[in-house]
């Protein structure tokens, strides 16, 4: 997506990958489904993870890409304002949640 230039897909993506990470958290420490929910703070409070504020405050950020990236007169709205800087940014956090939220299984 990032090299098609399809930078809300890129954002919408990132926040499936946290999304993922802390539902595997979930299912691991509980044996139970996760939530059926996007929110990405509910969920890393379902799983236990406590975030700082800037973590918080990510989070905060990418759980709206979920939404954007569903409904079609949001995804017009939405793809112009993100550049490539932003996706590459938020593409570097993602990363690094994503492995901050997995060492939590080790």
């Amino acid at each position: 997506m990032f090299k098609a230039e399809r930078y809300l897909y890129v954002l919408f993506c990132c926040q499936q990958a946290v999304e993922k990470a802390l539902k595997t958290v979930i299912v691991m420490r509980t044996g139970e489904l996760p939530p059926r929910v996007h929110n990405l703070l509910r969920l890393a409070e379902a799983a236990g993870i406590e975030f700082d504020q800037e973590q918080i405050h990510f989070l905060t950020k990418l759980s709206g890409y979920y939404i954007q990236s569903r409904y079609p007169e949001e995804i017009k709205a939405g793809g112009a304002t993100i550049t490539q800087e932003l996706a590459q940014e938020v593409l570097g956090k993602t990363e690094q949640t994503v492995k901050c939220v997995l060492s939590t299984l080790k």
